[in-house]
């Protein structure tokens, strides 16, 4: 099978959306299949990778966005059409489409490809979060267009199913990420690493992994800033790092972290809190449980479907997130249940290998196949317009904005 994966990102950032996109690379690689990839280029103090496993990757120019200039953004331009023209693959991959992907979706359908769109963010939350709330029902008008435009949609989640289904996405599906049980094993677990974060050795150890930006809900730890009996970690970087060091003053703050250096710092927590609610799957969760840590997060979005109440963590109401989480700690973390809860978050993702979600996305790529073939063809004029106003109806939405949220910082 020849598959083309237009990536949203790639690398050499690193994100749930690359991270995705390199499992699924590495499992076409074992199983004997040609693939490339068209992402954003790399931005200005970063390293462009020219392939990945032999895959070819080809770029596109990015720029700079307000309020989230830490991600390219790739610019739609003839590279994707020409692409997947020249490539002729036997399906489109999609990876979290809303820019480039969009474009990945124009392209197929004007070429006749198969396409599998992965819905990875949740743009009109985003939109909301960073005070852009005018963009949120432009958002889902774009994302409806673009996903609608492709044979399938996979959503990781019960709750972003339901939610694409009530904005008129169609031939929504279940798709959710492997997680690598060897590399986030409790055995990384390091007491040397714990004396570093706690040299008295007797505080227990609650930390937060990912990116440091608004929507993850960092801040939302306050209210463990100033107990006694606890550390604070929080590993990653962002652009809310600066802000959150204040709000956070006796918490340590790692940077981001990779590698086997991730692993022991995942596998060396006690307790494990992702606060943001716009997460479709959060994949951080399933790394801390595969790394033997019970877990905390929002009732909303992918956490809920990853944590079990009780048995390998708890779910907190979003509106009552910070004050509840004082007392869902104690709870974790009391010792007549903390090492029950601990094999038990171990326990919970034995079966989520990436090879078992890999072959299932493989199915998915012959359905979306075996649709095209069977699909009317549309005329082209229809192809084209659809988007075109869609585009119209969002670019408007922008430009209602005051001048500070959206205007560009020039190419990256």
């Amino acid at each position: 099978m020849r598959v083309a994966i237009v990536a949203e990102s790639f690398l050499p950032n690193v994100n749930g959306v690359t991270n995705s996109v390199l499992r699924v690379l590495e499992h076409l690689r074992e199983e004997g299949h040609e693939a490339i990839v068209i992402a954003p280029g790399a931005r200005d103090h970063q390293e462009e990778v020219p392939d990945y496993l032999g895959f070819p990757i080809v770029r596109v120019p990015t720029v700079k966005v307000p309020l989230i200039d830490s991600l390219p953004i790739g610019v739609p331009n003839a590279t994707v059409y020409d692409t997947l023209s020249s490539f002729e693959p036997d399906v489109v991959h999609l990876a979290s489409p809303f820019v480039l992907g969009a474009s990945g979706a124009f392209a197929s359908q004007q070429l006749d490809l198969p396409a599998v769109a992965l819905y990875q963010a949740d743009v009109a939350g985003f939109a909301t979060k960073y005070h852009l709330a005018p963009l949120a029902a432009a958002a889902w008008d774009w994302t409806r267009t673009i996903h609608n435009l492709c044979q399938l949609t996979l959503a990781p989640s019960s709750l972003t199913i339901a939610e694409l289904e009530d904005h008129g996405i169609n031939n929504v599906h279940h798709w959710g990420r492997g997680v690598d049980a060897e590399r986030f094993h409790p055995s990384k677990r390091s007491e040397t690493l714990r004396r570093t974060w706690d040299p008295t050795g007797t505080k227990k150890v609650v930390g937060f992994v990912g990116r440091l930006a608004p929507e993850k809900g960092v801040h939302r730890l306050v209210s463990l800033a100033h107990r006694p009996d606890i550390q604070l970690v929080i590993v990653g970087d962002g652009p809310s790092m600066s802000d959150l060091q204040a709000e956070l003053p006796t918490a340590i703050f790692t940077g981001a972290l990779g590698g086997e250096d991730l692993a022991r710092a995942y596998a060396s927590l006690d307790l494990f809190v992702h606060a943001g609610e716009f997460e479709t799957f959060c994949q951080a969760i399933q790394e801390a449980q595969a790394s033997g840590v019970p877990t905390i997060g929002p009732r909303a979005g992918g956490p809920v479907d990853l944590i079990e109440e009780g048995v390998n963590g708890l779910l907190l109401n979003v509106s009552t997130f910070s004050a509840d989480l004082p007392s869902a700690v104690d709870y974790l973390l009391d010792d007549c249940r903390h090492d029950t809860l601990r094999a038990n978050a171990r326990a919970s993702i034995e079966n989520k290998t990436w090879r078992a979600l890999c072959e299932q996305l493989l199915g998915y790529y012959d359905q979306a196949i075996v649709a095209a073939s069977t699909a009317p063809r549309s005329l082209l004029s229809r192809a084209v317009a659809l988007p075109v106003r869609a585009a119209r109806n969002f670019n408007a939405k922008v430009r209602e904005l005051p001048r500070r949220h959206h205007r560009g910082e020039g190419v990256a």
